[in-house]
């Protein structure tokens, strides 16, 4: 008779529920990505009714599975779905509630990113520009979800424990991300970092310093805009 093999068994367990699990958690965020591309199209859509100024972009590309991306005014938002599933550090305090203690599985999550850039930095392929992370939505798999970020991303939805994701609720992330990413003006940067440019930089843009741009380059986000956890 074959002797049990208890390592055997500890891989099967593993394999029938925490891999079983984070398939679940990414098959789960796709879904919910996808709900984040067919109604961005729509935002687009009914801003598109209102705002009839051909200088300003309102328009989305489709840059496959796990990214899309929105010019919107000046602005570009990069959406991207991680193709990983994370849990959280040890250290978060999101390990002492209940609803983390009960099952340690509600701590894994398939995670959303979303990115601020510049829309001229991809226009004109200015490779060195800067963007911002504005915020990251955690997405578990009991389909409850929470976001981190910049502006109304950092408070408006971080009950994990009771949020369940939504049309209206998507609808209201895409709203307060474009938002915020409007209001993000472009700040000059201090001009000590600026003053000397390479004979090189003036010559790869005929018009043009090829100097690295970003919303607030060479300053920190203001005192009493969230952090990004």
């Amino acid at each position: 008779m074959e002797e049990k093999n208890t390592v055997r068994d500890g891989v099967i367990d593993l394999l029938l529920n925490k891999a079983a699990m984070k398939q679940d958690i990414a098959d789960y965020a796709e879904t919910i990505f996808d709900h984040f591309k067919l109604i961005m199209q729509d935002e687009l859509q009914n801003l598109k009714k209102t705002v009839d100024d051909s200088r300003v972009r309102l328009k989305m590309e489709d840059k496959g599975k796990h990214e899309f991306r929105v010019a919107i005014g000046s602005d570009v938002l990069v959406f991207q779905l991680h193709r990983n599933v994370f849990r959280l550090p040890e250290e978060n305090p999101l390990w002492k509630t209940p609803y983390l203690e009960q099952n340690g599985a509600n701590g894994y999550f398939g995670m959303i990113n979303i990115y601020n850039f510049l829309a001229e930095s991809f226009e004109q392929n200015r490779m060195n520009d800067a963007g911002y992370l504005i915020g990251r939505i955690y997405l578990n798999h009991e389909e409850r979800f929470m976001v981190e970020g910049k502006g109304q991303l950092g408070f408006l939805f971080r009950d994990l424990a009771n949020s369940k994701m939504n049309d209206d609720i998507v609808r209201h992330i895409l709203q307060v991300s474009m938002a915020y990413a409007i209001e993000f003006d472009l700040i000059t940067p201090p001009y000590d970092l600026v003053q000397q440019v390479s004979v090189g930089q003036i010559q790869m843009i005929s018009s043009d310093l090829q100097v690295a741009t970003g919303k607030r380059l060479g300053f920190k986000f203001s005192a009493d805009e969230k952090n990004v956890y």
